[in-house]
């Protein structure tokens, strides 16, 4: 199942099913980069929607239909069928509107009290709600850049970096020390400190 192939929508096909919803998401992962420097800067093996836990029901009502499986536990999937509630240890929901169909996104559910973001990979990485939605020209909504390039500074897969040397001439001061702070928080010698402080 994780072997199958994917062939990504492109954020614009997505977002008018999401918000369908009325609920809040972001466009994440390579896409948000792109959509916060305003170009394609790579290709997309996925698309990746940061959606908060407490709305997970929002995947089944922006895609009646699809086949929708939980990686569930990590590296393995099942299908997840509308109004079960996913365990806390869940993050990835994979989507395709049918077997014979390529996955087309992947939702990442993040945690939140009240109006606050909470890191799901260190709780002392918080982040007003507010702050982590950014909109691009077109309308469509993507997730912070420095929340995004926090996210990417765990893995440092070659994307990763590209991504990173992308995005960094663009980072406002404050976004640039957020993402240093957070990953300071994280990981005090990460070499992604050295360059946010050039």
């Amino acid at each position: 199942m994780l072997g199958h192939p994917w062939r990504p929508w492109e954020p614009a096909q997505v977002a008018p099913l999401l918000e369908s919803t009325g609920r809040p998401w972001l466009v994440a992962g390579g896409f948000a980069i792109d959509l916060f420097v305003g170009r394609r800067t790579r290709e997309h093996t996925d698309l990746d929607v940061f959606l908060l836990r407490r709305d997970q029901q929002a995947v089944h009502e922006a895609l009646p239909g699809w086949e929708v499986y939980a990686a569930d536990p990590p590296g393995h999937l099942r299908p997840w069928t509308a109004g079960e509630t996913l365990p806390l240890g869940v993050h990835d929901i994979w989507c395709r509107p049918s077997a014979e169909e390529p996955w087309r996104v992947q939702f990442m559910l993040d945690e939140a009290d009240g109006d606050t973001w909470i890191s799901r990979r260190n709780p002392q990485v918080r982040r007003p709600l507010g702050e982590l939605r950014h909109t691009a020209p077109g309308g469509i909504p993507f997730l912070a850049p420095e929340v995004q390039l926090f996210y990417k500074a765990r893995g440092r897969r070659p994307k990763d970096e590209q991504d990173l040397d992308v995005a960094r001439p663009h980072l406002s001061g404050p976004q640039r020390d957020w993402l240093r702070h957070a990953i300071l928080t994280t990981n005090p010698t990460h070499p992604w400190l050295a360059r946010l402080a050039s």
